[in-house]
């Protein structure tokens, strides 16, 4: 069976990258886009180009507060995330009273008038404690009451091989009324892959995609001199004309350089201030493409608009070979292929 996808909040594709490659063998089991929504047009583009060239009016580019739900078409499964800036751990975390967090229920709005077979549902981990933990009582509540048994667990993605600390919360849902049951899928016999190893191995091409070399200010260079592999301008001995005069909170990633040994930090849609991941090595951030290697998009993967977009939709999208991971597990659950699992996960 190819299971039609739906896609709210698409973002540039990594999920649909993920669903389009998952398989499991030789069989007849996949899954196949149907159509896609995202507010943003160099988003839009992005997966457009990538994922449908052939059938670009299936992406309908626009806001969901305006999406014709009732003409988008029938669907066997919908995948949506929808922004996480209100749920972050990272900021005020206003979660349903930020203008973000009730986004998600235009996907209980698809779930309804579709009723698709399953269905992905994805976020930050900090979406467990927003408004103090109720917030995400409510989302699965209305995910229950729109008909779904649900199967949520907290994804350490650099577990799964993928080269980045990604911890995402995702829940898969399965309709009521099928005979199916959901387990997690196991990450033992997943090596650690590390940021090294995942940008120089294979080398990037010179003419790679999305590969323009970043521009760093003299100051910034000189900073970056003095922060070690794995240190941020905060925990690194800087002398005090190159330190940042910050009050309040002091983010992390701010001019964190990458550890060669470990998988990177997370790689985000922010901009400016020091948050654009930065080498191990050379005094500079990572280039986007380098940047998609740690989100796993192939290096064919092509992004459209200018840097700042460009890094802007990498940083939003969910790896594609964790997608693809997940995707895969949901097709043996369906398929009735035995496949190892573990016990959900809820905390840090």
């Amino acid at each position: 069976m190819q299971f039609r996808l739906g896609e709210l909040f698409c973002g540039p594709g990594g999920i649909a990258k993920g669903a389009l490659s998952a398989s499991i063998g030789n069989s007849k089991w996949g899954i196949v886009h149907a159509w896609a929504n995202d507010f943003d047009e160099n988003t839009c583009k992005t997966y457009t180009y990538n994922i449908c060239p052939d059938f670009p009016e299936s992406v309908i580019c626009e806001d969901v507060h305006k999406l014709k739900i009732n003409k988008l078409g029938e669907i066997d499964a919908l995948a949506f995330g929808a922004p996480c800036n209100d749920f972050s751990l990272v900021g005020k975390q206003k979660g349903f009273d930020g203008e973000y967090g009730p986004l998600y229920s235009y996907g209980i709005k698809v779930l309804k008038k579709y009723k698709p077979m399953w269905f992905m549902f994805e976020n930050v981990s900090g979406i467990k404690s927003a408004n103090d933990g109720k917030a995400f009582e409510i989302i699965q509540e209305d995910m229950r009451q729109a008909g779904y048994k649900l199967y949520p667990n907290l994804y350490f993605f650099e577990q799964y091989g993928i080269p980045q600390a990604r911890h995402r919360m995702i829940i898969i849902g399965i309709r009521n009324n099928l005979p199916f049951d959901f387990k997690i899928p196991s990450y033992n016999g997943y090596n650690i892959k590390t940021c090294k190893e995942a940008i120089e191995n294979p080398p990037i091409s010179k003419d790679a995609y999305n590969n323009e070399p970043t521009k760093q200010s003299q100051i910034v260079i000189e900073r970056l001199k003095y922060i070690r592999p794995g240190e941020n301008v905060w925990s690194a001995d800087i002398p005090k004309q190159l330190q940042l005069n910050v009050r309040g909170t002091r983010i992390s990633q701010i001019y964190k350089r990458l550890d060669p040994d470990k998988p990177s930090y997370t790689i985000t849609g922010s901009g400016g201030g020091g948050t654009h991941v930065y080498h191990w090595e050379e005094p500079r951030a990572l280039t986007n493409r380098e940047r998609a290697r740690l989100q796993t998009f192939p290096d064919d993967y092509f992004f459209v608009g200018n840097k700042e977009s460009v890094r802007k939709q990498i940083g939003m999208a969910v790896p594609v070979e964790g997608a693809r991971i997940i995707f895969e597990a949901v097709l043996k659950t369906f398929a009735g292929v035995p496949y190892d699992s573990v016990e959900p996960r809820w905390g840090e």
